[in-house]
């Protein structure tokens, strides 16, 4: 299947503008579709238990190794597509979206301490069939996938974390404001998005109306289980139980952190590599919490390259 470059996309989209009168919502699946498409990506979902999972996977299947993609809090699968863009000839990729996420199913009491996060995401991959695998996560995902590969060592072949929740030995901006009861990560009103996404990222990248409305209706829409989620998972980063935990971890990890994160502090990256062993650990200059959306290419090759010596000869 040949991708569309981000060009067609963007020409596309404002054909489509001009001749069609489409709803907001309308042109925002559209929008997405061609985002998936790019990437060679197309979305599924599966039912697991009492839950109905959405993810995106490859829409041709190869015989390379197999990606895991673990979103942030509050984010979607849809976070990784212009990464994924770069490793979907080579790769078969999974992005999840985690109970309490995206299009997956929402409710309130499944419970979200990390633990249990990562064992609603081993019976997801259960159901999906997948036993071996690369996993990566951002932010609260980059924590549920340290913690996946300390609990089901046998399953990962190289983890990488970025910008990982779960340690907060050095504290920023973000930690005094949620203790003053303003917390940035949970949008409840007009402009929040907004705000949100500039404390997110250092440099934004290109995204075409009406993406950043929509994003907004849905996040608002989320703010009672986001509020559920982040009270589950706030004290981590106060606890030794998840540095313990993570300090068992015997596979290749890889932790890449942006420099310029207002969420969780770079310098933490530095006692992640201290607590992991034999972990690796790259600051990338200019970057904030989502370097996998900042920039989709170094990031991949960062993981290219950390992981070659464990590829599969097709990937």
């Amino acid at each position: 299947m040949q991708k569309k470059s981000p060009y067609t996309v963007i020409f596309l989209l404002l054909s489509m503008l001009l001749v069609s009168a489409c709803s907001r919502h309308s042109i925002y699946e559209t929008a997405i579709g061609f985002e998936r498409s790019a990437a060679g990506l197309e979305a599924d979902n599966i039912t697991v238990g009492d839950l109905e999972i959405a993810y995106l996977r490859n829409a041709e299947a190869n015989n390379g190794d197999t990606i895991v993609l673990v979103h942030g809090f509050g984010a979607n699968k849809d976070n990784w597509t212009r990464m994924a863009r770069e490793l979907t000839d080579n790769f078969n990729v999974y992005a999840i979206d985690l109970p309490g996420h995206g299009e997956s199913s929402k409710p309130l009491d499944l419970g979200y301490r990390f633990e249990q996060q990562v064992a609603h995401l081993a019976s997801i991959l259960e159901a999906l069939g997948i036993n071996e695998m690369h996993m990566m996560g951002n932010s609260m995902g980059g924590g549920i996938t340290a913690l996946y590969t300390a609990t089901y060592p046998e399953q990962v072949k190289t983890a990488v974390l970025f910008d990982p929740a779960g340690i907060l030995d050095y504290e920023n901006e973000m930690v005094s404001m949620v203790l003053a009861g303003d917390n940035p990560l949970i949008p409840s009103k007009p402009g929040d998005f907004d705000r949100l996404m500039d404390f997110a990222m250092a440099d934004q990248p290109f995204i075409p109306w009406p993406i950043p409305g929509v994003l907004e209706e849905k996040a608002i829409a989320n703010e009672e289980v986001n509020k559920v989620i982040f009270a589950a998972i706030k004290e981590v980063g106060f606890t030794s139980d998840f540095r313990n935990a993570i300090a068992k971890i015997e596979d290749p990890v890889l932790i890449v952190w942006g420099k310029e994160d207002r969420i969780l502090d770079y310098r933490n990256g530095a006692v992640f590599q201290q607590t992991i062993p034999g972990s690796q650990l790259e600051i990338l200059e200019g970057i904030g919490h989502a370097p996998m959306i900042e920039a989709p290419e170094e990031s991949a090759r960062l993981f290219l390259e950390f992981a070659k010596p464990l590829l599969s000869p097709a990937g």
